[in-house]
């Protein structure tokens, strides 16, 4: 009798794309590109999806954003994802995400998208333009 083992299965069927994920307090914004990121695959943003202002950086508005722009890539053969994370950043934004970046990050891969490498990509500065707040800072 024929013993057969399983193979692990060939990743050259994994057509990978990169998301790029903005999320500031007041919006989530997603967009997938190919692994150049040269070129557009789907863009969307939490601000489509819902309709009041308030709402537009929430977790729901991202997932239902990422949703969108999955299905968009699925249907041009994207089956992988590496993830960019980026926060407003610079010298007065927060360095922190908003609260739509980790929702969205979930969403995508409940989609059945294989996730790569996660890197935050939020532009730190090395001494530039002089912080706002004047010369004894901000007083609250």
């Amino acid at each position: 009798m024929e013993r057969r083992t399983q193979r692990p299965p060939i990743r050259s069927d994994l057509r990978w794309g990169i998301a790029h994920i903005y999320s500031s307090y007041n919006n989530t914004i997603i967009h997938i590109s190919d692994i150049t990121g040269s070129e557009t695959v789907a863009v969307s943003s939490g601000g489509q999806v819902v309709k009041a202002d308030r709402m537009e950086s929430s977790p729901t508005a991202a997932m239902i954003a990422a949703k969108k722009c999955g299905e968009i890539a699925r249907d041009k053969g994207i089956n992988a994802l590496h993830v960019k994370i980026k926060a407003p950043g610079g010298h007065n934004g927060p360095n922190n995400p908003g609260s739509g970046a980790q929702a969205a990050v979930r969403s995508l891969s409940r989609m059945g998208f294989r996730i790569g490498i996660i890197e935050d990509v939020t532009p730190l500065p090395h001494d530039g333009c002089r912080k706002k707040g004047g010369k004894r800072g901000r007083r609250v």
